[in-house]
């Protein structure tokens, strides 16, 4: 068999550009016939039987949310409509990369996905602890998730496509940055933010628009937990955050969060300094100042963990009236991706189960597939459009409209600073907290097999900082290219 270096398809097709998914112009969604894009995502949804892809290992609780803070003038969505109003709601709590058995106090990204059992369906606002993300396309998603699982010669974990993957991604740094830091290993479940992370969009009665971004802040407070502490728990006690949860609730210590969200106004997408749809980057606080909108509560363990916490099924497609998606290329991806894998891993009809179910009636022609547990619709009109009253469409809830253009093709965001927000990051720590953020990324990357990657990714730390790239070229043994200073 002859090697073949040239990038294809599953079918052979060369592949033009696998760095950006094709959109309607530099704003616009994804086109449906980036079929590279497609098939990537398909088939990442179903390396991995039974468990997540992503995301295998969490913890999940039942509680509410209660509106504190009246921001109808911004969005229609029923559960935000008037203060007191409490919407039943679950979360899921998670570690990314590790497997079902993983250990929770591993240094990783946490989840933060809760599921609002609207009057209008339910809305399902899947995060992380952290306000950005490794990526901003998600046509690289796979390869992303790919570097921190198992390599597939010896089973192991890989720190050298870990970094290689990053150092060829700057987009990455200010994560990586987020991650490598204090906050990288949250002390508990109940003690760590979440972020909707993406920019959504807001609608109001009057079809106004505006652009959003979600923070769950702790009201407990956030703790972190030293590194060491963390290995130590992780081999005496790999279930360690999930217990604390546990036993929190059935004590009757409820953890808390308050939601509040920057609010920008459309037209300030156009001239931001960052594009406000790029996942890698955040919002200045001082410039969309956080409004307060309500805060929840979790009050309630599940009665059985496979019923509740391993068959919920959470997507950031599933949305009601007043909030729609953004052109975030990596939120776009996920529209799709995350239902899919949902069908696949549990079932064309998992959104029937107890624990997915709007509360609701649902209404709708889908019938069939496996796992149909209802009476499949009965003997009522199973089309439509249709002559015997049938569901039919309500044209008010069509989703509002935005103006793109541009040719389409596979095209990247217009901004590729990469750098200034890590490096912000970075000074924003106390010298203190710079040193255990070094010595961390230090630890990692002396595991690291090519010192050319070490000495891409220094580059990278030396742009958004040359402190920052200086003190982890000097933990490693090298020193700064020329070239970037």
């Amino acid at each position: 068999m002859t090697t073949n270096n040239r990038l294809t398809t599953s079918w052979g097709s060369p592949v033009g550009d696998n760095q950006n998914s094709m959109t309607a112009g530099g704003r616009g969604p994804t086109l449906l016939q980036d079929v590279h894009l497609l098939e990537k995502l398909a088939h990442f949804n179903r390396e991995r039987v039974p468990e997540r892809v992503v995301h295998a290992k969490g913890a999940g609780a039942h509680g509410y949310f209660e509106v504190t803070n009246d921001l109808s003038k911004y969005t229609k969505a029923d559960f935000l409509s008037e203060v007191g109003k409490r919407t039943p709601m679950f979360i899921r709590f998670s570690t990314v990369a590790g497997e079902l058995g993983s250990a929770d106090t591993v240094r990783d990204p946490r989840g933060f996905a809760v599921k609002f059992y609207t009057e209008d369906g339910n809305y399902d606002l899947v995060g992380n602890n952290t306000p950005i993300f490794f990526i901003r396309d998600a046509i690289k998603f796979p390869d992303f998730i790919h570097t921190q699982k198992r390599d597939p010669k010896t089973h192991l974990k890989n720190p050298t496509a870990v970094w290689d993957f990053w150092s060829h991604s700057p987009e990455s740094l200010h994560q990586v940055t987020y991650l490598m830091g204090d906050r990288g290993i949250p002390a508990s479940l109940r003690t760590m933010n979440g972020y909707g992370s993406h920019t959504f969009k807001w609608v109001n009665k009057e079809g106004d628009a505006v652009w959003v971004k979600y923070h769950f802040i702790a009201d407990q407070g956030v703790k972190n937990m030293d590194p060491q502490l963390a290995a130590k728990i992780a081999g005496e006690h790999p279930d360690y955050h999930t217990e604390d949860l546990f036993n929190a609730i059935e004590n009757g210590d409820y953890p808390s969060w308050t939601l509040k969200v920057q609010i920008m106004p459309i037209e300030d997408a156009n001239t931001y300094r960052f594009d406000p749809f790029d996942v890698t980057k955040v919002w200045s606080h001082k410039d969309y100042p956080l409004i307060e909108v309500g805060k929840m509560v979790l009050d309630k363990n599940p009665e059985n963990y496979f019923a509740e916490v391993e068959q919920v099924t959470l997507s950031p497609g599933n949305m009601v009236p007043g909030i729609e998606p953004s052109p975030d290329k990596m939120l776009q991806g996920r529209l799709f991706a995350y239902s899919d894998a949902h069908r696949y891993r549990v079932g064309a009809n998992h959104n029937m189960l107890p624990i997915n179910r709007p509360k609701n009636e649902q209404a709708n022609y889908q019938r069939d597939g496996q796992m149909r547990f209802d009476n499949n619709g009965g003997g009522s009109v199973y089309y439509e459009p249709n002559s015997f009253n049938g569901p039919a469409e309500t044209p008010e809830n069509k989703t509002s409209g935005f103006a793109v253009n541009g040719v389409a093709e596979s095209v990247s965001y217009d901004h590729d600073d990469h750098y200034t927000q890590a490096g912000d990051l970075y000074r924003l720590m106390d010298a203190d907290e710079r040193e255990r953020l070094v010595a961390n990324i230090v630890a990692s990357m002396k595991e690291v097999k090519l010192d050319e990657i070490k000495q891409r990714q220094i580059q990278n730390f030396y742009k958004a900082d040359p402190e920052y790239g200086t003190k982890i070229a000097e933990g490693l043994g090298l020193s700064v290219g020329e070239e970037v200073k």
